[in-house]
Protein backbone atom coordinates (compact mmCIF):
# COMPACT_ATOMS: atom_id res chain seq x y z
CA UNK A 1 0.00 0.00 0.00
CA UNK A 2 3.11 2.20 -0.34
CA UNK A 3 1.72 4.86 -3.05
CA UNK A 4 -1.56 5.36 -0.46
CA UNK A 5 0.75 6.98 1.86
CA UNK A 6 -0.76 10.09 3.43
CA UNK A 7 -3.99 9.12 2.84
CA UNK A 8 -6.89 8.18 5.33
CA UNK A 9 -7.37 4.43 3.45
CA UNK A 10 -9.05 1.50 4.46
CA UNK A 11 -8.80 -2.19 4.18
CA UNK A 12 -11.35 -5.13 3.25
CA UNK A 13 -14.24 -2.67 3.96
CA UNK A 14 -17.11 -4.62 3.39
CA UNK A 15 -19.51 -3.53 0.57
CA UNK A 16 -22.94 -4.74 1.64
CA UNK A 17 -22.35 -1.60 4.10
CA UNK A 18 -22.06 0.84 1.37
CA UNK A 19 -25.01 -0.52 -1.41
CA UNK A 20 -28.70 -0.29 -0.35
CA UNK A 21 -29.35 -3.96 -1.95
CA UNK A 22 -27.03 -4.97 0.97
CA UNK A 23 -25.21 -6.83 -0.65
CA UNK A 24 -21.37 -7.27 -1.59
CA UNK A 25 -17.70 -8.74 -0.79
CA UNK A 26 -14.50 -6.42 0.48
CA UNK A 27 -13.16 -3.36 -1.39
CA UNK A 28 -9.15 -4.22 -1.07
CA UNK A 29 -8.96 -0.38 -0.38
CA UNK A 30 -11.85 2.59 0.44
CA UNK A 31 -11.28 5.98 0.60
CA UNK A 32 -13.91 9.23 1.21
CA UNK A 33 -12.01 12.12 -0.44
CA UNK A 34 -12.91 15.83 0.45
CA UNK A 35 -11.69 17.78 -2.41
CA UNK A 36 -11.78 17.64 -6.16
CA UNK A 37 -7.60 17.56 -5.74
CA UNK A 38 -7.44 14.45 -3.09
CA UNK A 39 -9.77 12.82 -5.96
CA UNK A 40 -7.12 13.33 -8.28
CA UNK A 41 -4.39 12.48 -5.79
CA UNK A 42 -6.18 8.95 -5.20
CA UNK A 43 -6.41 8.17 -8.75
CA UNK A 44 -3.05 8.82 -9.32
CA UNK A 45 -1.95 6.62 -6.62
CA UNK A 46 -4.24 4.28 -7.58
CA UNK A 47 -2.72 4.23 -11.34
CA UNK A 48 0.92 3.93 -9.90
CA UNK A 49 -0.20 1.34 -7.62
CA UNK A 50 -1.81 -0.56 -10.96
CA UNK A 51 -5.27 -0.49 -8.94
CA UNK A 52 -8.66 -0.52 -10.58
CA UNK A 53 -11.07 2.45 -9.27
CA UNK A 54 -14.44 2.56 -9.06
CA UNK A 55 -16.38 5.18 -8.11
CA UNK A 56 -18.87 5.10 -5.49
CA UNK A 57 -21.84 7.19 -4.42
CA UNK A 58 -24.94 6.48 -2.10
CA UNK A 59 -24.05 2.76 -3.73
CA UNK A 60 -28.16 2.56 -4.79
CA UNK A 61 -28.60 1.31 -7.98
CA UNK A 62 -25.10 -0.89 -7.58
CA UNK A 63 -25.18 -4.72 -7.37
CA UNK A 64 -21.69 -5.63 -5.38
CA UNK A 65 -20.02 -8.87 -6.22
CA UNK A 66 -19.69 -11.15 -3.06
CA UNK A 67 -15.90 -11.32 -4.33
CA UNK A 68 -15.68 -7.47 -3.59
CA UNK A 69 -13.50 -5.03 -5.49
CA UNK A 70 -10.03 -6.04 -5.99
CA UNK A 71 -8.95 -2.60 -5.90
CA UNK A 72 -9.68 1.15 -5.07
CA UNK A 73 -13.48 2.28 -4.08
CA UNK A 74 -13.31 6.01 -3.82
CA UNK A 75 -16.96 7.03 -2.55
CA UNK A 76 -17.84 10.63 -2.86
CA UNK A 77 -20.25 10.79 -0.47
CA UNK A 78 -20.93 13.85 2.79
CA UNK A 79 -17.49 14.40 3.01
CA UNK A 80 -17.63 16.17 -0.55
CA UNK A 81 -21.75 17.21 -0.35
CA UNK A 82 -22.00 20.81 -0.33
CA UNK A 83 -25.25 22.84 -2.13
CA UNK A 84 -25.15 26.31 -2.63
CA UNK A 85 -27.88 28.55 -4.40
CA UNK A 86 -26.72 31.81 -6.07
CA UNK A 87 -29.71 34.35 -6.60
CA UNK A 88 -30.69 35.46 -10.68
CA UNK A 89 -33.76 37.20 -9.96
CA UNK A 90 -36.44 34.83 -11.24
CA UNK A 91 -34.10 32.03 -11.62
CA UNK A 92 -31.25 30.71 -9.49
CA UNK A 93 -28.13 28.71 -9.81
CA UNK A 94 -27.85 25.50 -7.70
CA UNK A 95 -24.24 24.15 -7.14
CA UNK A 96 -24.31 20.56 -5.87
CA UNK A 97 -21.10 19.07 -5.29
CA UNK A 98 -21.97 15.25 -6.33
CA UNK A 99 -21.73 13.30 -3.02
CA UNK A 100 -24.34 15.37 -1.76
CA UNK A 101 -27.80 13.34 -2.59
CA UNK A 102 -30.40 13.96 -4.47
CA UNK A 103 -32.85 14.36 -1.46
CA UNK A 104 -30.59 16.51 -0.42
CA UNK A 105 -30.30 18.73 -3.50
CA UNK A 106 -34.39 18.80 -4.26
CA UNK A 107 -34.99 19.94 -0.23
CA UNK A 108 -32.45 22.22 -0.87
CA UNK A 109 -34.21 23.76 -4.05
CA UNK A 110 -37.59 23.48 -2.27
CA UNK A 111 -36.41 25.41 0.84
CA UNK A 112 -35.12 28.35 -1.65
CA UNK A 113 -38.90 27.97 -3.54
CA UNK A 114 -37.65 26.74 -6.81
CA UNK A 115 -39.59 24.74 -8.76
CA UNK A 116 -38.56 21.80 -11.09
CA UNK A 117 -36.65 19.63 -8.64
CA UNK A 118 -39.46 18.15 -6.39
CA UNK A 119 -39.00 14.77 -8.56
CA UNK A 120 -35.17 14.54 -7.21
CA UNK A 121 -36.27 14.31 -3.99
CA UNK A 122 -37.44 10.74 -3.61
CA UNK A 123 -33.84 9.08 -6.01
CA UNK A 124 -32.11 7.38 -3.80
CA UNK A 125 -28.86 8.13 -4.78
CA UNK A 126 -26.49 10.66 -5.03
CA UNK A 127 -25.98 13.61 -7.20
CA UNK A 128 -23.14 12.60 -8.99
CA UNK A 129 -24.35 9.25 -9.88
CA UNK A 130 -27.72 11.29 -10.80
CA UNK A 131 -26.03 13.16 -13.50
CA UNK A 132 -23.90 9.66 -14.48
CA UNK A 133 -27.09 7.94 -15.21
CA UNK A 134 -29.29 11.23 -16.09
CA UNK A 135 -31.76 9.63 -12.98
CA UNK A 136 -35.09 10.48 -13.39
CA UNK A 137 -38.53 9.86 -11.97
CA UNK A 138 -42.42 11.05 -12.52
CA UNK A 139 -41.45 12.65 -15.63
CA UNK A 140 -38.30 14.00 -14.73
CA UNK A 141 -34.93 13.92 -15.44
CA UNK A 142 -31.72 15.78 -14.31
CA UNK A 143 -30.72 16.53 -17.78
CA UNK A 144 -34.08 19.20 -17.91
CA UNK A 145 -32.50 21.09 -14.89
CA UNK A 146 -29.17 20.57 -15.75
CA UNK A 147 -26.45 23.70 -17.21
CA UNK A 148 -22.81 22.31 -16.79
CA UNK A 149 -21.59 19.47 -15.20
CA UNK A 150 -17.73 19.67 -13.67
CA UNK A 151 -15.85 16.24 -14.10
CA UNK A 152 -11.98 15.15 -13.59
CA UNK A 153 -10.57 13.66 -16.63
CA UNK A 154 -6.22 12.87 -16.97
CA UNK A 155 -5.78 14.51 -13.72
CA UNK A 156 -7.36 17.97 -14.71
CA UNK A 157 -10.95 19.33 -13.76
CA UNK A 158 -13.33 20.50 -16.47
CA UNK A 159 -16.52 21.25 -17.15
CA UNK A 160 -19.35 20.39 -19.99
CA UNK A 161 -22.05 21.94 -20.79
CA UNK A 162 -25.29 19.97 -20.21
CA UNK A 163 -25.71 20.28 -24.29
CA UNK A 164 -22.83 18.39 -25.06
CA UNK A 165 -23.46 15.52 -21.83
CA UNK A 166 -25.16 13.69 -23.95
CA UNK A 167 -28.00 12.53 -21.92
CA UNK A 168 -30.33 10.61 -22.63
CA UNK A 169 -32.60 7.63 -20.76
CA UNK A 170 -30.23 6.39 -17.66
CA UNK A 171 -27.20 7.73 -20.24
CA UNK A 172 -24.74 10.47 -20.28
CA UNK A 173 -21.55 10.94 -21.90
CA UNK A 174 -19.77 9.99 -18.36
CA UNK A 175 -21.38 6.67 -18.42
CA UNK A 176 -20.20 5.90 -21.92
CA UNK A 177 -16.48 7.22 -21.70
CA UNK A 178 -14.28 6.17 -19.44
CA UNK A 179 -12.00 8.15 -17.28
CA UNK A 180 -14.62 10.65 -16.40
CA UNK A 181 -15.04 11.71 -12.91
CA UNK A 182 -18.19 13.55 -12.25
CA UNK A 183 -17.24 15.96 -9.28
CA UNK A 184 -20.51 18.19 -9.29
CA UNK A 185 -23.43 19.43 -11.50
CA UNK A 186 -24.72 22.97 -11.86
CA UNK A 187 -28.72 23.49 -12.33
CA UNK A 188 -30.92 26.56 -12.86
CA UNK A 189 -34.27 26.86 -11.88
CA UNK A 190 -36.91 29.12 -11.55
CA UNK A 191 -39.10 30.32 -8.80
CA UNK A 192 -42.45 29.69 -7.63
CA UNK A 193 -44.82 29.05 -4.64
CA UNK A 194 -43.21 27.61 -1.96
CA UNK A 195 -46.86 25.90 -0.76
CA UNK A 196 -46.99 24.66 -4.21
CA UNK A 197 -43.60 23.21 -4.06
CA UNK A 198 -43.67 21.29 -0.85
CA UNK A 199 -47.10 19.86 -2.08
CA UNK A 200 -46.23 18.40 -4.65
CA UNK A 201 -43.08 17.05 -2.97
CA UNK A 202 -45.16 15.07 -0.32
CA UNK A 203 -47.70 13.94 -3.13
CA UNK A 204 -44.38 12.61 -5.09
CA UNK A 205 -43.11 10.90 -1.79
CA UNK A 206 -46.45 9.63 -0.74
CA UNK A 207 -46.83 8.08 -4.30
CA UNK A 208 -43.47 6.69 -3.49
CA UNK A 209 -44.22 4.91 -0.28
CA UNK A 210 -47.45 3.78 -1.62
CA UNK A 211 -46.03 1.60 -4.59
CA UNK A 212 -42.65 0.76 -3.92
CA UNK A 213 -40.87 -1.04 -1.42
CA UNK A 214 -38.94 1.49 0.59
CA UNK A 215 -38.43 -0.96 3.64
CA UNK A 216 -36.98 -3.59 1.54
CA UNK A 217 -32.61 -3.67 0.47
CA UNK A 218 -33.58 -3.39 -3.18
CA UNK A 219 -31.34 -1.16 -5.66
CA UNK A 220 -34.34 0.51 -7.05
CA UNK A 221 -35.70 -0.37 -10.20
CA UNK A 222 -33.95 -3.36 -11.45
CA UNK A 223 -34.50 -2.86 -15.42
CA UNK A 224 -34.49 -0.15 -17.62
CA UNK A 225 -38.02 0.19 -19.50
CA UNK A 226 -37.94 -1.48 -22.46
CA UNK A 227 -39.46 0.99 -25.59
CA UNK A 228 -42.81 0.82 -25.60
CA UNK A 229 -43.33 -1.20 -22.31
CA UNK A 230 -42.94 -1.14 -18.48
CA UNK A 231 -40.84 -3.78 -17.21
CA UNK A 232 -42.56 -4.20 -14.10
CA UNK A 233 -46.14 -4.51 -16.11
CA UNK A 234 -44.00 -7.52 -18.31
CA UNK A 235 -42.79 -8.84 -15.30
CA UNK A 236 -46.23 -9.12 -13.70
CA UNK A 237 -47.80 -10.08 -16.84
CA UNK A 238 -44.98 -13.22 -16.39
CA UNK A 239 -47.43 -13.97 -13.27
CA UNK A 240 -43.48 -13.43 -11.32
CA UNK A 241 -44.72 -10.34 -8.89
CA UNK A 242 -43.70 -11.91 -5.57
CA UNK A 243 -41.47 -14.55 -7.31
CA UNK A 244 -38.96 -16.09 -5.64
CA UNK A 245 -36.38 -19.13 -6.75
CA UNK A 246 -35.84 -20.31 -3.53
CA UNK A 247 -35.53 -18.78 0.27
CA UNK A 248 -32.33 -16.83 -0.31
CA UNK A 249 -33.77 -13.68 0.45
CA UNK A 250 -34.01 -12.72 -3.33
CA UNK A 251 -37.25 -12.11 -4.28
CA UNK A 252 -39.74 -10.10 -7.43
CA UNK A 253 -41.39 -7.56 -4.64
CA UNK A 254 -45.07 -8.03 -4.18
CA UNK A 255 -45.61 -4.59 -4.14
CA UNK A 256 -43.58 -3.33 -7.49
CA UNK A 257 -42.95 -5.80 -9.85
CA UNK A 258 -40.12 -3.79 -11.07
CA UNK A 259 -38.14 -4.29 -8.14
CA UNK A 260 -35.95 -7.23 -7.13
CA UNK A 261 -35.43 -6.98 -3.30
CA UNK A 262 -33.12 -8.72 -0.77
CA UNK A 263 -35.33 -9.64 2.16
CA UNK A 264 -33.70 -9.05 5.47
CA UNK A 265 -30.59 -7.94 3.67
CA UNK A 266 -29.72 -12.40 3.69
CA UNK A 267 -29.38 -12.94 -0.23
CA UNK A 268 -25.82 -12.89 -1.94
CA UNK A 269 -25.25 -10.79 -5.13
CA UNK A 270 -25.27 -14.29 -6.62
CA UNK A 271 -29.01 -14.98 -5.53
CA UNK A 272 -29.86 -12.02 -6.85
CA UNK A 273 -28.30 -12.18 -10.42
CA UNK A 274 -29.73 -15.57 -10.69
CA UNK A 275 -33.03 -13.88 -10.31
CA UNK A 276 -31.96 -11.52 -12.47
CA UNK A 277 -31.47 -13.69 -15.03
CA UNK A 278 -34.49 -16.07 -14.50
CA UNK A 279 -36.94 -12.73 -14.78
CA UNK A 280 -35.42 -12.30 -17.80
CA UNK A 281 -35.39 -15.48 -19.68
CA UNK A 282 -39.02 -15.84 -18.74
CA UNK A 283 -40.14 -12.29 -19.66
CA UNK A 284 -38.25 -12.81 -23.36
CA UNK A 285 -40.45 -16.30 -23.28
CA UNK A 286 -43.32 -14.63 -22.93
CA UNK A 287 -43.22 -11.27 -24.72
CA UNK A 288 -39.86 -11.39 -26.81
CA UNK A 289 -39.00 -8.12 -25.25
CA UNK A 290 -35.27 -8.79 -23.09
CA UNK A 291 -35.18 -6.88 -20.29
CA UNK A 292 -32.09 -4.51 -19.75
CA UNK A 293 -30.41 -4.50 -15.95
CA UNK A 294 -30.41 -1.05 -14.73
CA UNK A 295 -28.42 -2.04 -11.63
CA UNK A 296 -24.81 -2.41 -12.64
CA UNK A 297 -23.20 -5.10 -11.43
CA UNK A 298 -19.59 -4.06 -10.07
CA UNK A 299 -16.25 -6.27 -8.63
CA UNK A 300 -16.07 -10.24 -8.76
CA UNK A 301 -13.09 -12.21 -10.06
CA UNK A 302 -11.47 -11.17 -13.65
Amino acid sequence: MSNYEGFDIKENVLLSSCSTFKCGGPAKYFAEPSSEEEIIALLDAAKENGDEVFILGCGSNILFSDDGFDGLVIKIGKNFGEVTVEDEGDTALVKAQAGASMATFGLKCAAYSLQGAEFICGIPGSVGGGVYMNAGAYGGEVKNIAVSVRYIKDGQVHEISAEDAQFGYRTSIFEKQEGMVVTGLTARLSKGNKDEIDALIADLRGRRIKSQPLDVPSAGSTFKRPEGYFAGKLIEDSGLKGFALNDSGAQVSPKHAGFVVNNEGKAKAADVMELISYIQDKVYADSGVRLEPEVRLIGGKK
